[in-house]
C-alpha cells in the first residue's frame, strides 16, 4: 500500500508532500490537469499522469483507472470556480465506479469556510456546517460526496478543513504593499492558519499511518484576528503597517472577496487532531512561523 499512494492535484501542498514521500522513498504517482503542471512534476523527479477532472472518466482507460484500487489517495484537486456542487469530485467518484475501482483510503482537502460564520466561538468538529460563500458550498459538497462514497463502500476516509495557509513564500504580501487599508483590531474578526510544511507533515501521516478516520480541522489552534496577521507579518518583513480603518469604512472600500473573508469569524480547536495524529507541530503558532523568514 505504500508505494502506491496516488497524489490527486499536485500544487502547491501536493508538491511539499510528495517532497516528503520522495525523501522517505515512498512510491507515489501524481495526478496533474495543465501541461505546465505536468512538466514541473517530471523536472522534480516524480511518475505524473495528465488527466482531467472536468470531465467523466479523466480521459483515463480503464487500466489507469484500475490502478487507483486499493490505492491510498490525497484529493487536493480544488472544485470548479463556480457553483454550489463539487462537480469535479463528482466526475472523479463516478469515474471510479465506472471502473469498478476501490481504494483503501482516500485523504481530502477541505476548507474551514464549511463553518461559516461562528461569531468567534470556539468550534470542534461537532460544529453543525453552515457556509455561506459560494466557495464554501463547493467544498461542503465535496466531503459530502466523497463520505458518502466511502462510506458505500468501505473506504477510509480522513476530511481535513484547512484555514489559511502561510509559509514564507506564502504571505500576504502583494496585500500589504498595495496600499489597501485594512480593518482595526476592534472590528477585525478572528481568523485561523496553519503553516505548510505542518500542513504537509500531517498529511503525510494520514497517507503513511493508520489513523483513525473522520473529519479534523488542521489548524494550529491557535487564532487571532486577521489585524493581527497582516500588522504581524508586515513587522516580520519590514514593511509599513497597513493604514487601519472601521468595519463601516471597510464595507465601502474593500473588494467583495475580501469582505466575504472578514463576515466570517471562528477559532477552532485542535484538540482531535492532536489527540490522533503524532506529527508535532514545527511552527506551533504564527509568532513561531515568522521567526523563520
Amino acid at each position: 500500500m505504500l508505494n502506491n499512494i496516488k497524489i490527486i492535484g499536485c500544487g502547491y501542498i501536493g508538491k511539499k508532500i510528495a517532497s516528503f514521500l520522495k525523501a522517505e522513498g515512498i512510491g507515489f504517482h501524481c495526478y496533474v490537469k495543465s501541461e505546465v503542471s505536468k512538466e514541473t512534476c517530471l523536472a522534480m523527479g516524480y511518475q505524473v499522469t495528465q488527466f482531467n477532472l472536468d470531465i467523466v472518466g479523466l480521459g483515463l482507460n480503464n487500466n489507469l483507472l484500475n490502478e487507483f484500487n486499493k490505492s491510498t489517495i490525497a484529493y487536493l484537486a480544488p472544485p470548479q470556480r463556480s457553483g454550489l456542487t463539487d462537480e469535479r469530485m463528482e466526475n472523479f467518484i463516478t469515474s471510479l465506479e465506472m471502473a469498478q475501482t476501490v481504494p483503501d483510503k482516500v485523504i481530502l482537502i477541505s476548507t474551514s469556510g464549511v463553518y461559516g460564520n461562528c461569531n468567534g466561538d470556539w468550534i470542534d468538529e461537532s460544529r453543525v456546517a453552515k457556509p455561506q460563500a459560494e466557495r464554501a458550498f463547493r467544498r461542503l459538497s465535496a466531503e459530502t460526496q466523497l463520505i458518502k462514497y466511502c462510506e458505500k463502500n468501505n473506504v477510509q476516509f480522513i476530511v481535513f478543513r484547512v484555514p489559511g495557509i502561510y509559509a514564507s513564500d506564502k504571505l500576504p504580501v502583494k496585500r500589504i504593499t498595495s496600499g489597501e487599508p485594512i480593518v482595526n483590531a476592534a472590528d477585525s474578526g478572528y481568523t485561523n492558519r496553519i503553516h505548510a510544511e505542518d500542513l504537509a507533515a500531517i498529511c503525510s501521516e494520514a497517507l503513511l499511518e493508520n489513523v483513525k478516520p473522520g473529519i479534523y480541522n488542521c489548524c494550529d489552534g491557535q487564532p487571532s484576528t486577521m489585524n493581527d496577521y497582516f500588522i504581524k507579518v508586515a513587522d516580520a518583513l519590514n514593511y509599513p503597517r497597513p493604514e487601519e480603518i472601521s468595519l463601516s469604512q471597510a464595507r465601502r472600500q474593500l473588494s467583495e472577496g475580501m469582505l466575504s473573508y472578514l463576515a466570517e469569524s471562528k477559532r477552532m480547536s485542535n484538540k482531535k487532531l492532536l489527540k490522533n495524529f503524532k506529527t508535532k507541530f514545527k511552527y506551533p503558532d504564527l509568532t513561531s512561523g515568522l521567526k523563520s523568514l
